[in-house]
């Protein structure tokens, strides 16, 4: 789903906001996400996924498979995403 579509569903939903609104109550989810996963502190909202940071080590025998050649992979950071039980059984139906 788009961001555009997400606008104009909470629209129908919520007729007496502006789409600008709605707009920047999308970006102020996101970036407050993001600077709460910058952090390195989980964030979870119940009944739908937990956003978690994961430390990838670093990896001094990683080969190209390429060209089989040896690579560095320096430690790095990943984020995961853990859905919840309730959406997994709302999905798996």
């Amino acid at each position: 789903m788009s961001r555009q579509a997400l606008i104009k569903k909470l629209k129908k939903k919520n007729p007496k906001l502006n789409k600008s609104d709605l707009g920047l109550i999308i970006d102020v989810f996101s970036k407050s996400l993001l600077s709460a996963l910058r952090e390195g502190k989980s964030v979870e909202i119940r009944d739908f996924g937990r956003w978690h940071c994961k430390i990838l080590k670093e990896n001094f025998n990683a080969r190209n498979p390429a060209t089989n050649e040896l690579i560095y992979k320096p430690e790095r950071v990943k984020v995961r995403f853990k859905v919840s039980k309730n959406l997994k059984k709302i999905i798996n139906e």
